[in-house]
């Protein structure tokens, strides 16, 4: 980013800046002493990949020598003491991979400066914080799955520390009819494809987020020599060919996942061993962004009964009554008592506003229900504002059917997608 109204030719002009960017500004330097696998100033290769898929052509090797080069330039004097920095190019700067774990961080140790809170957890698209007097179970999510109630990759539990996920499987740009990610190295200019998730724990919130995206760069072995310069941090990567790859004390942090099949075992049936409900949905926009709301989508069969809860948003419990038609039935809160709904996730971020879900068909207690009609339900709040209900009927008898439904205030468009499973 550049700061607010500068311009091409406001180089070497002195910015009073606050504490926060000064500490951001401070990771920058940091981190890219370490080897320039991560540089604030690599928006500059992002932004050329850009221009690229609006003229569906690679970068040529002159343009990759060119940015790269611009990246390698110093380009921010930070005088910490007296809060001010100087801007010594024009390159712009996305601090991204500092500033949402700072700002988390910051904020957990804020509130849990004030009396009476003994425990805080903070959740920022992805990135999580626990402070305090507090276990939270903390999921991380598959990077080969798009759902976002895919089973997790790994279930940890986690105290007082923070958690980072980056990986290249959610954004980017397509060129050509290939698909490229969003995370760059700085010091090739290139995409990078070999990680595809990398999960840090460390005990400070802008390392670990700082780290996450490094080790997305960064080849394991680097990784691991990175790792060791941060005291406490953790680390799990995913690789391309779905190899994991952790450090030594990874497993300390593990929980253990409890089968899904609480009290009877899955039965296949010739109706839902071949099939699955994608349920997708895109959230509105206000001001310019997608402010994630509470959501709940369930299944309830003809007698109204509820046999399975397919997903459950709410940032904190007291907010889950805001979802009227979820809250009230008993049923479906007894149901979800003690189950994977309530646990944290940390993933790489989405697009703003486009989600999915998937549901294989099983009740809570993991069978598979019976083939016939059965009512879908997705509800939406927005504290302080509206509140949505989409409801349709849908016979699972085995026949593939999509429906397209109207959007709303809080859901601009939503769709349940009865289909046969991909082999």
């Amino acid at each position: 980013m550049r700061w607010a109204g500068e311009s091409d030719d406001a180089r070497h002009q002195l910015h009073r800046v606050s504490q926060a960017v000064a500490v951001c500004i401070r990771h920058v330097v940091d981190f890219r002493a370490g080897g320039g696998a991560l540089d604030a100033s690599a928006e500059v290769i992002t932004r050329m990949w850009k221009g690229a898929e609006a003229q569906n052509r690679e970068p040529s090797p002159e343009q990759l020598r060119a940015a790269v080069a611009e990246v390698k330039r110093v380009h921010w004097k930070l005088d910490a003491a007296n809060q001010t920095a100087t801007h010594l190019s024009t390159a712009p700067i996305a601090l991204n991979s500092f500033a949402k774990s700072y700002i988390a961080g910051h904020a957990a140790d804020q509130a849990l400066a004030t009396d009476g809170v003994h425990a805080v957890v903070v959740n920022i698209g992805g990135d999580l914080v626990v402070r305090g007097a507090w276990t939270e179970t903390v999921d991380i999510a598959d990077p080969k799955s798009d759902a976002e109630n895919s089973e997790p990759i790994a279930r940890l539990r986690i105290e007082d520390r923070a958690v980072a996920t980056s990986g290249n499987y959610r954004r980017g740009v397509d060129v050509g009819g290939r698909h490229y990610s969003h995370i760059v190295d700085p010091r090739t200019g290139l995409p990078c494809e070999d990680v595809i998730g990398s999960t840090v724990v460390a005990p400070n919130a802008a390392d670990a987020g700082a780290l996450a995206t490094a080790f997305s760069v960064l080849q394991p072995d680097e990784s691991r020599r990175l790792a060791a310069t941060v005291p406490g941090a953790e680390y799990l990567l995913v690789m391309k060919d779905g190899r994991q790859i952790s450090s030594r004390g990874w497993p300390t942090l593990v929980a253990a996942v409890r089968p899904k099949a609480l009290f009877f075992p899955a039965v296949d049936t010739p109706t839902w061993n071949q099939m699955e409900l994608t349920v997708s949905l895109e959230l509105a926009h206000f001001n310019m962004q997608a402010r994630r709301p509470y959501v709940a989508i369930w299944v309830e069969d003809q007698d109204k009964f509820p046999v399975r809860t397919i997903a459950l948003w709410r940032e904190k419990v007291r907010y889950v009554a805001e979802l009227k038609a979820w809250y009230r039935g008993d049923r479906l809160r007894a149901m979800s008592e003690g189950s994977d709904l309530l646990n944290s996730v940390s993933s790489a971020t989405r697009p703003a506003g486009k989600y999915t879900m998937n549901w294989d068909g099983k009740d809570n207690a993991g069978k598979y229900v019976k083939p016939g009609k059965y009512t879908v339900y997705l509800e939406a709040a927005r504290e302080h504002g509206t509140y949505q209900l989409i409801h349709q009927e849908m016979d699972f008898n085995g026949e593939p059917k999509k429906i397209d439904l109207p959007g709303n205030l809080e859901v601009t468009t939503a769709a349940f997608d009865y289909h046969r499973l991909s082999k």
